[in-house]
């Protein structure tokens, strides 16, 4: 990304109440910083009434942090609050280091994980509208037909304005493009989304590194990458699970949810979080060892809303239970309601949730029928719904015994010669 791969971070705290609040952002900072290659040689908090109009931070505050982590030769000053574009160019030309913000190093980050063609379509979407307000900062020919255009006529500031509105045609036209094509790949997924339309949809979200996809690859032997990096998974990954009740689940793996990520981010990633809205059941998965848990659920359920699925029902899973000190844990458990503890490296109480998913999702009994043999598409409709135990070819019919649940009955209520519970 950079030349020069020393960071220094920048906070800026407009309530000294939430400082703390503050200094935990810019870790996370950090950590985002981390995943996009660079290394942080600073981390810096200033406490103000409100925002530098010219700065964002103070002037005086910016030279003091820049003068202590001088012998680390810096190359970038990254802020945790989103700059301006006026504020950008002020603070890269007084201080000569490339100044960007949070939200250009999560778009960094995005680029270089997106694999699949719906992943790279909705990033370069966020790029672009990124870009579009800051075409004087990200367009470089601007810059130096400035310099050309100086002490020159009024004419040449006026070529150089259409310059930028042809740039702003330029990147609004991608915009379109980028729009039409997310538009197909959303269609191609609406007819995958019909074809499975009688299958439970289960969806795994949370903060980002809960542990999603080690949890997703416990369930579905998937061999989805884990890292212990932030945004490892950008794109939805969706496997059949079996359960013990009733018919098979569809289970996704989604892209990790942050603080205060962009809303235009939200917006390219529309597609990918189709499958959030669809679901039957979503299951909340914390990092139960993380102190700052209690936060990210409320960020979590802050983009639930965005996107509206806050109504979807939820388990919230309390993850990675082997890492808390058991005094700890007991405290964080009581203070949640009914969670559910697992330990998706060590595979504990995996057996639980997924008997928890299947009574949330399956009110299913065993049934013993006899289809006639004129009625083959009956037999054949009960193996698609249906969990079947038992076959037998009788002179009189087809004796079935299966596990139904109550919402596929009435197929085959006709035919049940007997019942019992699971």
């Amino acid at each position: 990304m950079l030349d020069n791969n020393k960071a220094i971070l920048i906070g800026v705290c407009l309530n000294k109440i939430e400082f703390s609040k503050k200094e935990n952002c810019l870790k996370e900072l950090a950590r985002l910083t981390d995943t996009a290659g660079l290394e942080v040689v600073g981390q810096f908090i200033q406490n103000r009434q409100r925002p530098d109009a010219a700065f964002y931070a103070g002037k005086g505050f910016l030279e003091k942090v820049i003068n202590e982590t001088g012998s680390e030769f810096p190359g970038v000053l990254i802020f945790d609050n989103e700059l301006s574009a006026s504020q950008n160019r002020n603070i890269e030309k007084e201080f000569e280091l490339e100044a960007i913000d949070r939200t250009e190093v999560i778009l960094n980050i995005f680029h270089e994980h997106a694999r699949s063609r719906e992943a790279q379509l909705q990033v370069r979407l966020a790029e672009l509208q990124y870009q579009l307000p800051r075409l004087k900062k990200l367009w470089s020919h601007l810059d130096r037909e400035k310099g050309r255009a100086a002490g020159m006529s009024g004419a040449a500031r006026g070529m150089g304005e259409k310059q930028i509105e042809v740039d702003r045609r330029i990147i609004r036209h991608e915009i379109s493009q980028v729009k039409k094509e997310l538009v197909k790949v959303d269609r191609q997924k609406e007819i995958q989304r019909n074809q499975r339309d009688k299958i439970k949809k289960v969806c795994l979200i949370g903060y980002t590194n809960a542990g999603k996809s080690t949890l997703f690859n416990r369930l579905t032997d998937a061999g989805v990458l884990v890292e212990d990096k932030l945004f490892a998974t950008l794109e939805t990954t969706t496997r059949k699970l079996k359960l013990s009740k009733g018919r098979d689940l569809i289970l996704s793996d989604t892209v990790g949810f942050i603080s205060d990520l962009p809303h235009h981010l939200i917006a390219s990633f529309r597609a990918t979080l189709q499958d959030v809205r669809d679901a039957d059941l979503l299951l909340h998965i914390i990092d139960i060892s993380d102190d700052n848990f209690e936060n990210y659920i409320e960020e979590v359920n802050k983009v639930l809303v965005q996107i509206d699925a806050e109504k979807i029902p939820q388990f919230m899973v309390l993850n990675k239970l082997d890492k808390v000190d058991p005094i700890i844990l007991k405290e964080r458990v009581n203070s949640r309601k009914k969670p559910i503890l697992v330990s998706a490296k060590s595979g504990e109480n995996i057996a639980g949730l997924l008997d928890l998913i299947d009574d949330k999702l399956h009110n299913a009994k065993k049934y013993k029928l006899l289809i006639p043999h004129t009625e083959q598409k009956t037999v054949n409709n009960l193996h698609k719904l249906a969990d079947i135990e038992n076959v037998d070819y009788l002179e009189n019919g087809v004796s079935i015994i299966a596990v139904i649940n109550r919402e596929d009955l009435s197929h085959f209520v006709k035919y049940v010669v007997s019942s019992e519970n699971i």
